[in-house]
């Protein structure tokens, strides 16, 4: 009688019957698996959520840029990577300078798998950064470094006095006419595009040359990037404020950018 109700309360989240659902053994949680006959599709009856505390999750988000990977940050919680990932994707939106110069640079790396060429594609992140203040404006990822991409990064940000770019001709029909420093033998004018790349890479685990990890998604590497942007800026604000109040341009600061994450 018992078991007669309870199959007559499921209901196919497909199909919508409620007639001919049976077991069909359990998950690793423990949870009941059933099957519905009608439409021939696997469902979880009554699945069971799980919330963390949100403790919990920045002290994940800050192991994963420490270094560890979504894989190991798991282990050492007691959760699965999908839930670093999913916490990484939920980012606040990025703070908006109003600087007179922007630099444009592009930073080479892969999706899918690091040994093999046959499996990987290859992805660009290209960034717009801010002289003054030592911002992240905007940044794209893509399979390609196309002019249109460039020209979507342009038009993100705001507008400024001069843009800063290498020698690389996309740049050329992107930016705005009169406006454009095009430096073809040096990295003079794109010392801080270049440097604020730089630190992508011992910041990231996914964009360390020697790292095990890597990006199986365009979308994995694009959520780490949101995150990280968001402290960068957050970070650098902070060390304005702090190095203006002691009168002072040392170099030792009390924090990090992993104290933003």
């Amino acid at each position: 009688m018992r078991k007669a109700k309870e199959n007559a309360a499921r209901k196919c989240p497909v199909c919508g019957k409620v007639e001919n659902q049976v077991n069909a053994g359990k998950n690793r949680s423990g949870t009941q698996r059933c099957f519905c006959k009608e439409c021939r599709k696997y469902y979880t009856f009554e699945p069971k959520t799980r919330e963390y505390p949100e403790e919990v999750r920045e002290m994940a988000i800050k192991a994963y840029y420490a270094g560890a990977s979504e894989r190991g940050v798991g282990k050492i919680f007691g959760f699965s990577k999908a839930n670093v990932y999913n916490w990484i994707k939920k980012t606040a939106p990025t703070p908006k300078a109003n600087p007179k110069t922007l630099e444009l640079d592009e930073l080479y790396w892969f999706v899918g798998q690091k040994s093999t060429e046959e499996t990987r594609e290859n992805a660009y992140i290209m960034t717009m950064v801010s002289r003054a203040p030592r911002q992240i404006v905007g940044f794209d990822v893509a399979f390609d470094k196309s002019a249109l991409r460039i020209q979507r990064i342009v038009d993100s940000g705001p507008e400024a006095d001069f843009y800063c770019t290498d020698g690389y001709l996309g740049y050329v029909d992107v930016v705005y006419p009169g406006k454009h420093i095009r430096n073809v033998n040096n990295k003079n004018d794109t010392y801080t595009a270049e440097g604020i790349n730089a630190d992508l890479r011992p910041y990231i685990p996914i964009l360390r040359r020697r790292s095990r990890c890597f990006p199986h998604k365009l979308e994995t590497l694009q959520a780490v990037l949101e995150l990280f942007v968001q402290a960068y800026n957050e970070f650098g604000i902070a060390k304005e404020n702090y190095r203006s109040r002691l009168m002072s341009d040392s170099r030792e600061l009390p924090f990090s950018v992993l104290d933003f994450l």
